[in-house]
């Protein structure tokens, strides 16, 4: 048989009659105080927190459930859960149309939109199930936000994969040093031998030869080279630096690349940057890779217009080029390992730059449309004037 679930109520209500004024008040009083204090106690906790009534329309909602869901106060009261969040009735394949409370303990993962996307964990536990007082029909549900530990888990395995590649692709070209190594010994042997036959035709076609596999060796190895450069993590050597002196060296150095491809690069300065936490060499790197895309995006020449801004805890710079950009597609694979819409190049430019601006404790966005061109924005955080650096002390 249920029990009343009114019942702890009526004990109160049947006491009423009996009580004069001044207790009356003190009751509503405490009736108040115990309300206030279990809604703070809610409120502090961090995941959000709903009741349902029998008809599944919200009758309660915690600080962390309003903020998650975007609820308005009209909607407490008002809104049923299903309509509310259409997701949540797919996931448990319940028709809004039918307003009937969950009729079981349940659980779900769901994707919401509204009033941002969040992946939560949803939990249902229907009233009646409790042991130790009846509550009537309703229903709480418990969210959970599973966002955060979503995009760590994402970019982790992301990192390992990466970091996979790198050491095996870095594996390879080591390998490949062996072999290339002996071929440069014979082929100094060779040309020594060359050289003892003395000077003939015959000995002309096979020096020009040797110079051929000569050079193509050394190709080969100053491509592994800088190939096990660009993929082995390296610790940087952070110190304090003047982010934009570092780029006017790049720009200086690929002066005469911009002249001969018909890119005019302007950088707006309105006042001092502030000094940063980089690795110069790095740094370097970083821009070297971020212009040399901006100019191969746009083979008919065009413009670099490369912006600053700060803020109390960043430092961010902006390259906006007028090139061809990239497509909607395309924009999701760029870091990716071996990635490429160019003819030529390996593949790793950018994936390098993440890795350092990551190293940097920064951040790497781009922005791109097709024809409209792109913007790479490199986020680092500033040096904090009241922190000092140790060797300034």
């Amino acid at each position: 048989m249920r029990r009343n679930r009114n019942k702890g109520l009526e004990r109160i209500l049947g006491r009423l009659e009996d009580l004069d004024e001044k207790n009356l008040t003190i009751l509503v009083n405490r009736l108040v105080r115990d309300r206030h204090l279990l809604e703070s106690v809610f409120d502090v906790i961090r995941d959000g927190i709903l009741v349902l009534d029998g008809e599944s329309v919200i009758q309660y909602s915690n600080a962390a459930a309003t903020r998650l869901l975007g609820l308005r106060r009209r909607e407490i009261g008002n809104s049923n859960i299903w309509r509310r969040i259409p997701e949540l009735a797919h996931a448990l394949q319940i028709d809004p149309d039918q307003l009937r409370p969950a009729q079981r303990s349940a659980s779900c993962e769901i994707e919401i939109h509204y009033p941002e996307t969040r992946v939560v964990q949803v939990y249902f536990v229907p009233m009646e199930e409790a042991t130790e007082h009846e509550l009537g029909d309703g229903t709480v549900v418990v969210f959970s936000d599973l966002t955060e530990i979503k995009h760590s888990t994402k970019e982790l395995i992301e990192n390992e994969r990466i970091a996979s590649i790198m050491m095996l692709a870095a594996g390879v070209a080591h390998e490949l040093g062996n072999p290339l190594n002996s071929l440069t010994i014979h082929l100094q042997l060779i040309r020594r031998q060359l050289e003892k036959l003395g000077t003939s035709e015959k000995t002309a076609r096979t020096e020009k030869s040797l110079n051929i596999c000569t050079r193509e060796v050394d190709r080969l190895d100053g491509i592994i080279t800088h190939f096990l450069a660009a993929v082995r993590p390296q610790t940087p050597d952070l110190r304090k630096v003047d982010p934009i002196a570092i780029l006017n060296e790049v720009l200086e150095v690929e002066e005469n690349l911009f002249s001969e491809r018909n890119v005019n690069v302007t950088i707006d300065l309105e006042a001092m940057p502030p000094p940063i936490f980089a690795d110069p060499d790095q740094l370097k790197q970083v821009f070297f890779n971020v212009l040399k895309n901006a100019v191969e995006a746009m083979p008919g020449g065009g413009s670099i217009r490369i912006r600053w801004r700060k803020d109390a805890r960043h430092f961010t710079l902006m390259f906006a080029d007028t090139g061809e950009g990239i497509d909607p597609e395309d924009l999701t694979k760029v870091f990716q390992p071996y990635f490429t819409t160019k003819t030529t190049g390996n593949g790793l430019g950018m994936m390098v730059v993440q890795r350092i601006m990551r190293d940097h404790h920064g951040t790497i966005a781009i922005d791109s449309r097709p024809d409209k061109g792109t913007v790479v924005t490199l986020q680092f955080p500033v040096i904090d004037p009241e922190r000092p650096l140790l060797e300034d002390s």
